[in-house]
């Protein structure tokens, strides 16, 4: 899925270890990735409902179900979104 490998260095050695792990261990990176599928998602069935609503189960479902979570808790997704933008512009 995220998995990211870098082939010159060996897992957990290092001053750089930490920089080759991919976004699944790693919470903020995952909580990202999760947050910019909810809005993508959400952001596509808006503008082509069609497109998402024929894949409804399945693994594309969890597309339909990312836009469905978009749309009903739309102010807690973006209250989520401000939060993790501050936190990587000025925390990181």
């Amino acid at each position: 899925m995220f998995l990211l490998i870098n082939k010159n260095s060996t897992y957990g050695q290092g001053p750089r270890s930490a920089s080759c792990l991919s976004a699944i261990f790693n919470f903020q990176s995952l909580l990202t990735v999760i947050l910019l599928l909810i809005c993508t998602c959400a952001y596509i069935r808006a503008l082509a409902p069609s497109l998402l609503d024929k894949n409804k189960t399945g693994i594309l479902g969890i597309f339909w179900k990312c836009a469905r979570i978009g749309e009903r808790k739309s102010p807690w997704v973006a209250c989520c979104c401000v939060v993790m933008a501050f936190s990587i512009l000025f925390l990181q």
